[in-house]
């Protein structure tokens, strides 16, 4: 897969439905993985991270309602429900859950790509716009204070970071749940002496994990995508 191809996640339990979805985003620049129930999401989502989901209402087990509210405890990535009813009750449900845009089948599958990029166009440009006024972040029970360049743990223990880690904090930060790769982490990381490689991120990222406090063997905050980079798996809020 391309990782500079937005990638979107499909949760249907029909499977010839997820097959043409996948084929047709595939074709209109997204890279598209599918899934067919709750467990089959959770495996997926384990594993990277993705950039929107596509998620069914009707679904066998835990149905879409539900799914989309565990997702929000948990993920900011964007949702976007589908169903074969119409139902407005289905709609405000929907949304009142955290989804961020409601389709009901059939549907014209241009239109779901129009939706798809204007919810992605929408969250790239309030992502900039918070990361410009944000004076901290907060995540985890820590403490990301911009101004200062420097963390505070959940203990209250002030811990210096190198420009780098502080760099690549930032990024990952930014966009909490989508993979920054280690080319653009590199290029973060550069500097006169010395050029970048994948193993200077790596040691950086290393680091960093061991100031967050983060198991290098299971981690939890800074998880590695394989083949792809890095991603800060949980919820960030910002404050200005």
């Amino acid at each position: 897969m391309d990782p500079t191809r937005p990638r979107l996640l499909i949760v249907d339990d029909d499977r010839e439905i997820r097959r043409l979805l996948a084929d047709y985003l595939s074709g209109h620049g997204f890279d598209a993985l599918v899934a067919e129930d709750g467990r089959a999401m959770r495996q997926v989502l384990d594993r990277q991270a993705v950039d929107l989901i596509i998620l069914d209402l009707n679904l066998p087990g835990a149905d879409g309602l539900s799914l989309c509210r565990d997702l929000r405890a948990g993920h900011a990535v964007p949702i976007i429900m589908l169903t074969a009813r119409g139902e407005p009750l289905d709609r405000i449900l929907g949304l009142e859950m955290g989804a961020d845009d409601y389709l009901a089948k059939p549907f014209e599958p241009r239109e779901l790509v129009a939706r798809v990029r204007n919810i992605l166009r929408r969250r790239d440009g309030r992502e900039a716009a918070e990361a410009v006024s944000a004076r901290r972040m907060l995540f985890a029970g820590r403490i990301f204070d911009l101004e200062r360049r420097l963390l505070v743990a959940g203990d209250g223990r002030v811990v210096i970071l190198s420009g780098a880690e502080f760099r690549f904090l930032k990024a990952l930060a930014d966009r909490p749940g989508q993979v920054i790769s280690r080319d653009q982490l590199a290029r973060l990381g550069a500097n006169r002496q010395a050029e970048p490689t994948d193993r200077g991120v790596d040691l950086q990222i290393s680091r960093l994990r061991a100031k967050l406090g983060d198991d290098a063997r299971m981690p939890e905050l800074i998880r590695t995508v394989r083949s792809r980079g890095y991603v800060l798996a949980v919820p960030v809020t910002r404050e200005p």
